[in-house]
């Protein structure tokens, strides 16, 4: 009796630092966020969150249909959809999080942020793992969605609208429809930079390369003796 009594402590005190990390994650991370019963009582994101950790508790011991009925409640209250077997860490973020949606078999490391609109789905019908994996510090912005049993790398950014279908290196930024890796870093940045409002943008660099020897080619005409 006192081993189950100390399980279930154990298992308390998980639950409560798991919801303090949440907690944290949205005054961090959210300037708006002035205090913490403000955040309980009126962050959607964070609702959608803790339903789901209720959600996926239950399907996980396999009961069956409560899970589902939970995930469906929360989509309706928040607007935000998530699959009761998303696997999620600690810290998770969901900032205006209207539209995201978020696949069963997707995992999502620890403080990881999503803006609105995101989508973390699958391509098709295939069996097994058919949604991505997210890592630690990765921030993904507006509309971008992240595609098929992909791995986005540690602190990488997935840029506003990109639609990403292949693996992203940790330390990385995607911009672009399909996503492309404009920088890599090569060494660890900060926890959590979430600055995605300046991202690189490999079309405008094109065309901006294209105009720098458009430039030099009509200089060295003009120099030419006609």
């Amino acid at each position: 009796m006192a081993e189950g009594h100390r399980g279930l402590g154990e298992f308390i005190n998980d639950a409560i630092a798991v919801l303090r990390s949440d907690v944290r994650a949205v005054k961090d991370r959210d300037p708006a966020a002035t205090n913490t019963l403000e955040v309980i009582l009126t962050y959607p994101g964070l609702h959608a969150v803790w339903l789901h950790r209720v959600a996926n508790y239950l399907w996980r011991r396999k009961v069956p249909g409560l899970p589902r009925a939970i995930s469906m409640f929360a989509r309706m209250l928040t607007g935000i959809e998530i699959h009761q077997g998303a696997t999620i860490g600690h810290g998770f973020f969901i900032d205006h999080g209207m539209g995201v949606v978020i696949g069963e078999t997707t995992e999502i490391g620890e403080n990881v942020t999503l803006f609105q609109g995101v989508t973390l789905g699958g391509t098709g019908k295939e069996k097994g793992k058919r949604h991505p994996t997210i890592q630690d510090n990765v921030v993904i912005a507006a509309g971008a969605s992240v595609l098929g049993p992909i791995t986005v790398g540690e602190s990488s950014k997935v840029g506003a609208g990109a639609v990403v279908i292949q693996d992203v290196p940790p330390n990385c930024t995607v911009v672009g429809v399909p996503g492309r890796v404009t920088v890599c870093s090569g060494e660890r940045i900060s926890p959590i930079d979430l600055h995605h409002e300046d991202l690189p943008d490999p079309v405008l660099d094109m065309f901006n390369t294209i105009e720098r020897r458009l430039d030099r080619i009509e200089k060295r005409l003009d120099k030419e003796p006609r």
